[in-house]
């Protein structure tokens, strides 16, 4: 099972992650709870090259020199992925997260009012915590969508990996991801008090 063929059906399944383990066969977590996909054990060859193939060259120097590395990427027509690659004692392993290719407004993800009235602030720091998977970055990213729908300012993001990609609307917005757009989040937000900045994610 090749790798696009593997993340559409756990995309086609509902999954909220996958993950691929050298020695093991893929396993995709759905409702909670991980579940085996039906096919053979995958070596670590075989796990090694799915991962380095979605990788950059930058990624791949990085994945080499500190054994693990986080990034993104995106089939078109599917969803963006947000993937942790590692090493373990069986080799090579990694989390694919899926990240919508839709952004959630507010409305869709049924927020209370604060949320907007949060954004609605030209002043002050939000802090957006919880749980793996209890929803932080779908949250940020329909507060991010809100303000770029009723406000005109400049959004710089500085994550890593980039999750959510959002189109310029009212606001400009510019994505900035460690590792391939900056060396570090410190460089990045020493460098945004020069951008001209309105609101800055960090994720």
């Amino acid at each position: 099972m090749e790798l696009t063929e593997l993340l559409a059906f756990a995309v086609k399944n509902g999954a909220s992650d996958i993950h691929l383990t050298a020695g093991l066969p893929p396993m995709i977590r759905i409702d909670g709870d991980i579940k085996r996909v039906k096919v053979d054990a995958l070596d670590e060859a075989f796990v090694r090259e799915m991962v380095t193939d979605v990788m950059t060259e930058e990624q791949k120097a990085e994945f080499e020199e500190h054994l693990e590395c986080d990034f993104a990427f995106e089939i078109p027509n599917l969803s963006r992925f947000r993937v942790n690659a590692y090493n373990q004692k069986r080799g090579v392993g990694a989390a694919f997260r899926t990240v919508p290719t839709k952004i959630l407004t507010l409305e869709d993800l049924g927020a209370p009012q604060v949320l907007r009235t949060m954004a609605d602030n030209v002043r002050g720091l939000v802090v957006v915590t919880g749980p793996t998977g209890s929803g932080k970055s779908t949250t940020m990213a329909g507060m991010i969508n809100y303000v770029n729908e009723t406000q005109h300012g400049h959004i710089l993001t500085i994550e890593d990996p980039v999750e959510f990609v959002h189109e310029s609307k009212n606001c400009l917005i510019n994505h900035r991801e460690v590792g391939l757009h900056t060396h570090g989040f410190a460089k990045a937000l020493k460098s945004a008090l020069r951008e001209d900045p309105d609101i800055i994610l960090v994720g």
